[in-house]
């Protein structure tokens, strides 16, 4: 009977950070949603801009990944055993979020330049943390901080191109 607990308590943690993650999805979707049809699209993009379809599949896989990371160094070390990389997590968290509330919110290529290389910083310093506890969800954050370089590239040609 413990360990059909323990069992059911992994997978709940595991929902809960499923959850985080495509709640901060959900919440910079709504910036990202208002924007689209009109100041985005009237934006100069690089020929190399992705089609808009790409994004929502991409984001989602991202912040799967970012959600099982998460719950493997958890799953390793505890809440307890791992503050400062579980917390880091909830900060790069935040900054994606922020990221959308700049550019799409705000309008302005600039200031999401500055909170994307934040934000690449703060992916960085988390992965290496989780590296400490688990090489499976530093790997899996790989390619997170790999589409974020992507993404601060396409920010910086937005932002020149429009400025």
């Amino acid at each position: 009977m413990q360990a059909g607990r323990l069992m059911s308590r992994e997978w709940m943690v595991l929902a809960a950070f499923i959850l985080v993650c495509f709640g901060a999805a959900t919440v910079g979707s709504w910036f990202t949603t208002l924007s689209l049809e009109g100041w985005y699209a009237d934006l100069r993009k690089p020929a190399w801009n992705p089609p808009n379809w790409v994004f929502a599949p991409v984001w989602s896989a991202l912040y799967l990944m970012m959600a099982v990371a998460a719950w493997l160094v958890w799953r390793r070390s505890g809440f307890r055993g791992a503050p400062g990389a579980l917390g880091l997590f909830g900060f790069q968290l935040l900054l994606n979020v922020s990221w959308s509330w700049l550019f799409f919110g705000l309008h302005s290529p600039s200031l999401a330049f500055t909170g994307i290389v934040a934000l690449y910083a703060a992916i960085g310093a988390t992965t290496i943390a989780f590296a400490r506890i688990s090489t499976s969800a530093s790997w899996l954050m790989a390619p997170y901080l790999a589409w974020v370089t992507f993404a601060a590239g396409l920010n910086l040609a937005i932002w020149r191109l429009n400025g």
